[in-house]
């Protein structure tokens, strides 16, 4: 599948697998990356040297491309975006804020720059401040998110800027992927249906919740404060939500989150930890081995555009 995302990231299908915290680590990126696609190691909020490790395992679990996602709040911003130039990285994505204070040193190392944007004036102050590339992700997606769905951000941003766009959020099949060109872009990122592979280093609780999750079970919590994030519905969501219609400020409802997501990671604690999935999690029905995963979404998608150019043309 040529994409202008494939020949810029010299991959074989236009599929990046998200920099996901707690959950993008050498395993799965390295997984990604060998069936075809763009793995990504989450800096998330980890040392350089961690960072570092982390690199230096997946290169020896894979000779494909792979990339490296940092995350511009977290105290060690700093360092990942050095280790990255020193790794000799050659993708980064970029969230949680502006990268513009490391895009010259970045590009001056070769290295492709995709930032995460939810809007299109970010979009366009990515690709004025020199990114190769843009992630417009919409509001399906789990984990922080914006307001714009992916149906309408992904051709707005795509109209408004000359880069490639990669679209997010709401994408698990290849139904989404054969959509998502549709609207104008030139890729996929995934996030939820990769959590749920057998490469993921992830609680088996964590996964069984995403393939059991129904169209429902998807909610929003932080919007109060400014900072919405999707979750699927437990006791801990229950809680947040009573105590943000409470009026409990921002502090006391950080502190009811606090090492949350590591505890469903990790621990398989799917009641009181946050299960960070997007709405796709309800299209997620099995685990699967992300080759697998790769193999079955592209065909699908490649018979899907085939099928309606056909079905289209022939009316016509």
């Amino acid at each position: 599948m040529r994409t202008q995302i494939t020949e810029l990231l010299g991959i074989e299908y236009p599929v990046i697998q998200g920099g996901m915290a707690w959950v993008a680590d050498e395993h799965i990126a390295a997984a990604v990356s060998n069936a075809g696609g763009l793995g990504l190691i989450g800096g998330a909020s980890a040392p350089g040297e961690t960072v570092r490790e982390m690199i230096r395992r997946c290169r020896a679990l894979t000779d494909r491309p792979f990339g490296v996602n940092v995350m511009l709040m977290s105290p060690y911003a700093d360092e990942v975006a050095r280790v990255v130039i020193e790794e000799g990285v050659k993708v980064v994505t970029t969230g949680a804020g502006m990268p513009g204070a490391y895009l010259p040193a970045w590009k001056e190392a070769g290295i492709r720059v995709i930032p995460v944007v939810a809007s299109v004036a970010l979009a366009r102050m990515m690709q004025k401040a020199g990114a190769d590339a843009v992630v417009a992700e919409g509001m399906e997606s789990g984990g922080h998110i914006g307001e714009a769905t992916t149906m309408t951000l992904v051709p707005q941003v795509a109209d408004a800027v000359s880069i490639p766009v990669i679209a997010a959020g709401g994408i698990a099949d290849g139904r989404g992927m054969a959509a998502a060109f549709l609207l104008g872009a030139e890729g996929v990122q995934l996030g939820t249906r990769f959590v749920a592979s057998l490469e993921a280093n992830v609680h088996q609780n964590y996964k069984e919740r995403i393939v059991a999750a129904k169209d429902v079970d998807s909610v929003v919590t932080g919007t109060r404060y400014g900072h919405p994030i999707r979750c699927i519905r437990n006791q801990m969501t229950r809680t947040y939500l009573q105590e943000e219609a409470a009026g409990k400020s921002f502090e006391e409802l950080e502190y009811l989150t606090l090492g949350s997501l590591r505890k469903a990671v990790q621990e398989g604690d799917v009641k009181n930890g946050s299960v960070m999935a997007g709405q796709s999690a309800g299209l997620i029905h099995d685990i699967r081995s992300c080759r697998e995963i790769m193999a079955e979404m592209t065909q699908q998608c490649r018979t899907l555009l085939a099928q309606n150019a056909a079905r289209f043309s022939a009316e016509v």
